[in-house]
């Protein structure tokens, strides 16, 4: 992808849990522009649900890489007034600003790693505030707005290690007897669920695409197939099919998976060979569909 050339205007991307019936994601915009009157704005969301790290974390590790060279700036942010820090990141690509908290940690790493960080102590580049409870408008925003408008990194506060800053917690699949347990990361708003399980640790339980597996969430074990899209799917049948970020995601065709079967980001998911005696490739659903379209025709 061709890069951001130096005549072009900054760029500032905004992910944040603030939503949009306040006024906080327009009043932390404006503070940017008051720094860097140039500076483009991409609303990556504002719709993180309240105080959820993880899910900001993920959300951001998930767009990161298709961003624009710029400032990164993201809010999620429970610990706002504590004694958590805030900071700024400089990566290859720019500068990622949030609390220091997990939110960028991830990300930070999608992008190679850090080459510096620094503590955002400095007052001359932060807003007066009468209160604690808006670092977004009164310390993230300036900041963001300062590094897009060329200042230097060392001006915002004290440089700081980047090995400390508080890392991201991602879970990580586990082999429990030759099925792979994993959680669910994220729903999307179309009801797919996308687990923390890679492709290569379905095939290296010998599960191949297009073949069956099974599927366990809780109690609920089910037979499902992997196939290549959405579409692939037949109208009764439960499927994962690798998404658009490479990793494994539970599906229907046009339906909402994560909703029929309860799950949630964190929900436990166990994927594995469909066991001797099992459906084989023929989901319980969708072969209860076909005998009832059998049965009325």
């Amino acid at each position: 992808m061709p890069q951001r050339s130096g005549s072009e205007p900054p760029v500032v991307s905004f992910l944040s849990d603030y939503g949009l019936t306040d006024e906080f994601v327009g009043v932390c915009k404006a503070v940017i522009l008051r720094a860097a009157p140039s500076a483009r704005i991409i609303d990556v969301t504002h719709g993180i649900p309240p105080f959820d790290v993880r899910a900001g974390a993920l959300a951001l590790a998930r767009a990161v890489q298709y961003l624009p060279p710029g400032v990164v700036l993201a809010v999620v942010d429970p610990g706002v007034g504590s004694d958590r820090r805030a900071v700024a990141v400089e990566v290859e690509t720019g500068f990622l600003v949030g609390p220091d908290n997990g939110l960028l940690a991830p990300a930070v790493a999608m992008l190679g790693g850090a080459t510096r960080a620094v503590s955002l102590t400095n007052p001359e580049y932060q807003l007066e505030a009468p209160g604690a409870t808006f670092a977004g408008r009164d310390v993230f925003a300036p900041a963001a707005g300062y590094l897009a408008a060329g200042t230097p990194l060392e001006a915002l506060g004290e440089l700081v290690d980047p090995m400390a800053l508080v890392p991201g917690m991602v879970p990580l699949p586990r082999d429990e007897g030759g099925r792979a347990a994993g959680e669910v990361l994220w729903v999307d708003r179309y009801g797919n669920a996308q687990l923390n399980i890679d492709p290569g640790d379905l095939a290296a339980l010998g599960v191949e695409p297009g073949g069956a597996l099974e599927i366990q969430c809780g109690k609920d074990r089910r037979t499902g197939r992997w196939v290549g899209s959405y579409a692939e799917a037949g109208p009764f049948e439960l499927a994962v099919v690798v998404d658009s970020y490479g990793l494994v995601s539970i599906t229907r065709d046009r339906r909402a998976a994560a909703e029929e079967l309860g799950l949630q980001p964190g929900s436990a998911v166990t994927l594995g060979p469909v066991p001797p005696g099992g459906m084989g490739g023929v989901p319980p659903t969708r072969a209860a569909g076909a005998a009832k379209g059998r049965a009325g025709a």
